[in-house]
């Protein structure tokens, strides 16, 4: 009975999930890892396991991952001090060569081998790498940030290549200016950078939370979607605070590039991932421009994000 059960649950499963096969076949995803998605082996393995299954699918995935929590570690192991402003790190030369470490580093070999335990062929580059990514150093007003760039342009030419050969990209943030001087990249920025240069059908952060929170004392009262003049809301009353700043920057940036969908999604589900682009209820929040972007079975029912 119990067998008969599960067989017809995965058929279920597969039948809801299908028109999703089909309409993201050959589309980008940007899916940008952060927090302790990157810092803990059993959490990366499932999201690496879930990103398989996307390529499977026949999405072509890009993975961007950011390094904060390793560099930060790294700093205070080595009692070198850190400053963080809403959320953006203030980077010093000192910091620069640790971040170095962390994310070209520890973080992006951690993910290149996950990707390799679970059969991905992935490949590992930075914004340097083909000229990627063109930062400039940040203007010092009214902070100075130290060592950190904003980003000039993105040439995904290196990105095309490595998809059409059947690789998947695991971009690590670290950028420079064009002659060379290595600049520490908000990794969200990049992320939603990439993800407008390539026309990505969806951006997708990994976070700590579930996703988008109504309150951020409440872990529990997490939003089904938003449009921007909802989130303006959510700002005005103080909702948005300390590192889900600059995700809310990266996704108002990838929207108004052409991105039609923003996701942010909890990394602790172990299937969070698939649940929120192959289902109808989701599993984290999903962002758009306006209700418009929503399909007539959104705008008139109730919040359900990940419908196409």
């Amino acid at each position: 009975m119990s067998v008969a059960f599960d067989r017809e649950t995965a058929m279920e499963a597969l039948t809801q999930a299908l028109p999703y096969v089909r309409l993201y076949r050959g589309k980008v995803f940007v899916i940008k890892l952060g927090g302790a998605s990157t810092d803990d082996a059993a959490s990366l393995r499932r999201l690496v396991e879930q990103v398989g299954v996307l390529s499977e699918f026949g999405i072509r995935v890009v993975l961007v991952h950011g390094g904060g929590a390793q560099t930060t570690a790294l700093a205070e192991r080595l009692g070198v001090p850190t400053k963080l402003i809403d959320g953006r790190r203030v980077t010093s030369p000192e910091v620069l060569d640790l971040a170095v470490m962390a994310m070209n580093g520890a973080v992006n070999t951690a993910l290149l081998a996950a990707c390799r335990a679970t059969g991905l062929p992935a490949i590992g580059v930075s914004g340097i790498d083909a000229g990627l990514v063109l930062a400039r150093v940040r203007d010092a007003v009214p902070v100075d940030f130290g060592e950190v760039g904003d980003i000039v342009s993105v040439d995904r030419t290196v990105i095309d290549r490595l998809l059409d050969a059947g690789f998947l990209p695991v971009v690590s943030p670290l950028s420079s200016t064009a002659d060379g001087r290595v600049l520490n990249v908000n990794a969200d920025t990049v992320a939603s950078s990439l993800a407008s240069a390539l026309g990505a059908e969806k951006l997708v952060f990994v976070t700590d939370t579930e996703g988008l929170l109504d309150d951020p004392r409440d872990g529990a009262s997490t939003i089904s979607y938003l449009d921007l003049e909802g989130v303006d809301a959510l700002e005005r009353r103080g909702a948005l605070r300390g590192g889900i700043v600059p995700k809310i920057r990266a996704a108002r940036a990838a929207l108004s590039g052409g991105v039609h969908r923003v996701h942010l999604v909890g990394h602790a589900h172990p299937h969070g991932l698939l649940i929120e682009v192959f289902t109808n209820e989701g599993a984290g929040t999903l962002l758009v421009r306006s209700r418009a972007d929503l399909s007539p079975a959104e705008q008139g029912g109730p919040a359900v994000p990940g419908v196409p």
